[in-house]
């Protein structure tokens, strides 16, 4: 399977990390004409984590935007908390976190956990474009884009 990168940024743990994190997927995909609102809520349930749950002082954690064959996007986010793995348990109904991984299950066709090299964790997901989607759905102009007029 043929495979490109479309992106690999390495961005601060931090919570202004994780909104770039969001902020890159959709400049990158929206450049490539590709749908980009699953995978931008993806992305930031992905970084949320890393920085909330995988964050280490003084240390980064990575984002990787790839496109296979089919077409399909591979989200990987690493961090360098390895010790740190997935509640076995969903969050209780009354819980206010912890259902961040539900959420990118939804929207993945799969999705996992690698180890490797120590000290990385990469959690990733992939989803397929080229499956039938709500047509008013992915491909909208990000509202921060949008021209705004000024009165005069």
């Amino acid at each position: 399977m043929n495979q490109e990168t479309c992106l690999v940024a390495t961005l601060p743990s931090t919570p202004r990390g994780a909104r770039a994190a969001r902020a890159l997927t959709v400049s990158q995909l929206t450049q490539q004409g590709l749908p980009f609102e699953d995978a931008a809520q993806v992305v930031a349930e992905l970084a949320a984590n890393a920085v909330t749950h995988g964050r280490v002082p003084g240390r980064n954690f990575r984002l990787a935007l790839r496109i296979t064959d089919g077409p399909t996007l591979r989200i990987e986010v690493s961090d360098t908390r390895r010790e740190f793995t997935l509640p076995a348990v969903p969050a209780s109904p009354g819980a206010e976190s912890g259902r961040g991984l539900v959420l990118v299950a939804a929207f993945a066709a799969r999705w996992g956990i690698d180890h490797g090299p120590a000290p990385l964790k990469t959690v990733w997901a992939e989803m397929d474009l080229g499956s039938p989607i709500s047509p008013d759905r992915g491909f909208h102009v990000p509202v921060d884009r949008l021209p705004v007029a000024h009165d005069a």
